[in-house]
């Protein structure tokens, strides 16, 4: 037992559950050239935010000012992707490449997720980059990012330290 009182299985489920809301996890093992075809599509999605514009601090700047229609344009087709995404996931039955059944669950909403989704925006703002980009902003050569990249695993770790004491 836990200080929850909880079983270990039930108490590490309710932790996942605060970060994500698929919290299923594969039990297979593969090797490790396995992994290329993320590499290939992480590419594939970087070439993408480049020719896209997505990547610009200039575009990301113009969406915070409320000038350009351009981001929120493509924010609204990646929820809408999204959306139909699950629902067919969902109404289909569909599984993963092998085999596996896909599950999502509820997640509960705590006012941690709007003290923390007003520092990402903030921290979006001031920097232009969001996780996503910041690695094809480096890719394009955009190396000042690095400093904004070392900051947001600086703040993942600070927030995983502090993560039993912050409001969930």
């Amino acid at each position: 037992m836990n200080q929850n009182n909880m079983p270990p299985s039930a108490a590490e489920y309710q932790n996942r559950t605060l970060d994500t809301m698929c919290v299923n996890e594969s039990t297979l093992t593969h090797k490790w050239y396995h992994n290329l075809k993320y590499l290939a599509v992480g590419i594939i999605f970087g070439i993408t935010f480049v020719k896209a514009e997505i990547i610009s601090w200039y575009r990301i700047q113009e969406m915070f000012r409320f000038q350009s229609f351009h981001m929120y344009g493509v924010i609204g087709t990646a929820i809408l992707t999204g959306i139909i995404s699950v629902w067919l996931i969902k109404r289909t039955g569909v599984k993963t490449i092998y085999g596996e059944r896909i599950e999502f669950h509820d997640k509960k909403f705590n006012k941690g997720q709007i003290i923390g989704g007003l520092l990402f925006g903030l921290g979006w703002a001031i920097t232009g980059a969001c996780p996503g980009p910041l690695f094809a902003q480096i890719g394009a050569g955009t190396l000042v990012v690095a400093a904004t990249l070392l900051s947001a695993i600086a703040g993942t770790w600070v927030y995983g330290y502090f993560r039993d004491r912050l409001p969930h």
